[in-house]
């Protein structure tokens, strides 16, 4: 009796652990301040770490000290909205789901999109190199790569 009192007290102590810990957070390997430059334009994306499944980014790109562009984003790990929305300059959200994943990088495609229909992360300790990617306008592929540093810490 005391062996099975001993071993049901165990199976349900590690089962209120399993259910005690939170899941692993899938992107937050991406968590943090980005700065890049690219064609004279100087780029950052922000990234909050993830948070009820959830990581919230923006971007801003300048040009000759003015904003050229900003695009708000939503990366939802599981569930209903799962995907990486994107919101480039005010527009309503494009849908990417996520075709692909390891340790530290992410693929997102949406097929029926026309440029880019995929977007690429990947970290590399402390650079994250993006792409974006698809058809250009004479059809053939096209992609075009952005490479951040952390950013330096403000004054």
């Amino acid at each position: 009796m005391i062996r099975i009192s001993a071993a049901v007290l165990g199976s349900g102590l590690a089962m209120a652990a399993t259910a005690a810990t939170p899941a692993r957070a899938q992107f937050d390997w991406l968590a943090g301040h980005w700065c890049g430059e690219r064609e004279g334009r100087q780029i950052e994306e922000v990234w909050l770490p993830e948070a009820g499944g959830t990581l919230l980014g923006m971007s801003r790109t300048l040009r000759d000290g003015r904003t050229e562009s900003f695009e708000f984003m939503r990366l939802v790990a599981v569930g209903q909205g799962a995907g990486f929305h994107v919101q480039p300059n005010g527009v309503a959200p494009t849908v990417f789901t996520v075709a692909s994943q390891g340790e530290g990088w992410a693929v997102f495609e949406n097929a029926a999109h026309d440029f880019p229909n995929r977007i690429a992360y990947r970290r590399e300790g402390d650079e994250l190199k993006a792409s974006i990617s698809g058809p250009g306008e004479d059809g053939k592929r096209m992609e075009i790569p952005f490479d951040y540093r952390r950013c330096a810490p403000s004054r």
